[in-house]
């Protein structure tokens, strides 16, 4: 019976032993481990951290790539009572060391020769770190391998007598937020939090242990830890990506059945296969976008009628057959997370056979609260599906979801103020976001809580909903709407400078920089007028006043956006004061 986490590898073995339970690509070539490999690498290392006295509930991070060695640590800590504090590779130093600081961590592992340079540069700064293992070979560094130990029979029955004495309800894992309001915080996730999830999703999960999935979002993240915990329990191969440069050509080498994803890769996916068609010319551009028109109209059940259904099939062997060779040509289902997807994302990718299932959680639910799924009327368009079992529902007065059920967190790491804010006396989790349930039945997402704010006309915006319209456009890549206590609303926009550039051309345009495109009063007439025709959508308080273009794309390293791919809206805001400033001065 499976109750604790590492109680899940020894059942993937059992119920489905097969040679390629984990896969990473080294040296150019897949290197394939066995079930029965996982569970001996997993005993050798723990005995390895017995040996040099680790024990229950010390703290151990890991910063890296996905690849068979995290999973290995993981299952060698978790069956130890040692918990796992995941830390994100793009994270600062000043991040890492305070994550490493408040969990109090004695042991590191670390993937590569970067980031055990990271690593050295704030070691200093933390006391409790005693050692720091990398799982390349990198030259002046302990490699993890050197844990490793051939254990006796002694050993063995060691290990087994501690993970007997490990309870569902012990902790297993720190995993700390990132952050877009302030301080990283720690969420406590005992294995029964996480181990519900996995046996609440499986009979929503349409695949089983003939296939394979393809992952690449980072395994620090619970929404991928989760999913990864689950493929094994119902026997589904895991290949790591080299890198996310490498996804299309992994996705063509393995032919996998599912993979998971955040609605910002999807979105790039989509500009890319719609670039390809307006390079395209004559019939088979005509064709190309009478195919797109027709997915754009998709609704699910046949109810566009059988006329619909019959140019649907067409569509699908002359245009949508090839999105899907693209993406390997097997793939069943597309799990999306992490932020809103696009409703038109969605049924686009339904109309050519591929279905992107929407979910919706947060770290400190394990992830998983609602999903879209396969089940009868288990998938609405613009929901994140249905609630999953024996995890309770319900929306406040105020619209905010809260949540109830076995995956709900034990509680912030040292912060008990924080987790009363949280939790509630009653046991429901708040979760801060803004909600309806639709036919009772589908839950919708409509904003951040605590992102919603007030013009100076006491009107309230939920700029998340403008956001994730707005991006529809193919002019603009990014836009964050502001205008708190101001008289209107006004939006920051990333144009999407591949698009712009090819518009440009057309028009005769001399494009030059990023920086002077954005000054150039055609291409400002001409996002200018996507915003316009984007506002018709919305209530005239909410609408889009006045615009101001930026010349780069917000990302991760820049530290505009979150691990998880979120604005942060504060420093987006700091960085572009002088802009907002124009914007209300004018």
């Amino acid at each position: 019976m499976v109750t604790r986490i590492f109680d899940i590898p020894s059942h993937y073995h059992n119920k489905f032993p097969k040679d390629n339970a984990l896969a990473a690509k080294v040296n150019g070539k897949w290197e394939l481990y066995s079930t029965a490999d996982f569970i001996r690498i997993g005993n050798s290392l723990s005995c390895g951290l017995m040996k040099l006295g680790m024990k229950k509930d010390d703290k151990v991070g890991i910063i890296s790539n996905n690849r068979p060695e995290w999973n290995f640590t993981d299952l060698a800590m978790l069956q130890l009572g040692i918990v796992n504090v995941p830390i994100y590779t793009t994270l600062s130093e000043s991040e890492i060391a305070f994550i490493l600081n408040d969990c109090g961590a004695t042991l590191l592992f670390v993937s590569d020769a970067s980031l055990y340079k990271k690593i050295n540069r704030v070691k200093a700064n933390v006391p409790s770190l005693k050692e720091v293992f990398t799982f390349d070979v990198v030259e002046g560094a302990t490699n993890w391998k050197e844990l490793l130990v051939d254990p006796s029979k002694e050993e063995l029955e060691r290990l087994e007598s501690i993970r007997n004495s490990i309870k569902e309800s012990d902790l297993a894992t720190l995993l700390y937020t990132s952050g877009t309001t302030g301080t990283p915080k720690g969420v406590m996730l005992a294995h029964s939090n996480i181990v519900s999830n996995v046996l609440a999703s499986e009979k929503l999960c349409p695949v089983n242990h003939q296939h394979k999935a393809l992952s690449f979002l980072p395994l620090c993240h619970s929404y991928e830890r989760m999913l990864t915990y689950l493929y094994m329990y119902i026997g589904v191969s895991i290949y790591y990506a080299e890198t996310m440069d490498t996804i299309g050509d992994n996705l063509k080498e393995i032919k996998p059945e599912l993979f998971s994803t955040v609605p910002r890769l999807l979105e790039k996916t989509y500009d890319k296969i719609t670039k390809k068609g307006t390079e395209l010319s004559g019939i088979k551009k005509a064709l190309f976008f009478w195919a797109l028109n027709l997915g754009l109209k998709y609704e699910m059940h046949g109810k566009n009628g059988a006329w619909y259904e019959f140019q649907l099939k067409i569509a699908n062997k002359l245009i949508f057959s090839k999105w899907r060779e693209a993406l390997g040509g097997n793939i069943r289902v597309i799990v999306s997370g992490g932020a809103a997807l696009q409703p038109r994302l969605a049924r686009v990718f339904w109309a050519a056979g591929i279905h992107v299932l929407e979910g919706y959680g947060l770290t400190e639910t394990s992830p998983v609260i609602s999903v879209n799924n396969l089940e009868k009327d288990g998938a609405m368009f613009g929901t994140v599906g249905t609630v999953i079992k024996d995890v309770s529902v319900k929306i406040a007065p105020d619209g905010e979801i809260l949540c109830k059920g076995p995956n709900v967190m034990q509680g912030y790491y040292k912060r008990p103020d924080l987790t009363k804010e949280a939790i509630d006396e009653d046991g429901w989790f708040h979760t801060g976001d803004i909600g309806v349930m639709i036919d009772n039945r589908y839950l919708k997402i409509t904003d951040r809580k605590k992102e919603i704010f007030k013009t100076s006309g006491g009107k309230f915006i939920a700029p998340q909903a403008l956001e994730n319209k707005f991006k529809e456009s193919p002019f603009i890549e990014q836009l964050m709407v502001i205008g708190e206590n101001k008289n209107f609303a006004a939006a920051l926009v990333v144009p999407s400078f591949a698009h712009l550039r090819s518009w440009c051309e057309h028009k005769g345009i001399t494009d030059g920089s990023n920086e002077e495109l954005i000054k150039n009063p055609e291409v400002i007439a001409r996002i200018d007028k996507e915003v316009k025709e984007f506002n018709a959508g919305f209530g005239k308080t909410e609408q889009i006043k006045r615009i101001k273009l930026l010349p780069k794309e917000w990302t991760v390293d820049s530290g505009d956006l979150t691990a998880t791919l979120k604005l942060k809206r504060k420093i987006i805001a700091e960085r572009n004061a002088k802009l907002i400033d124009e914007i209300y001065s004018s």
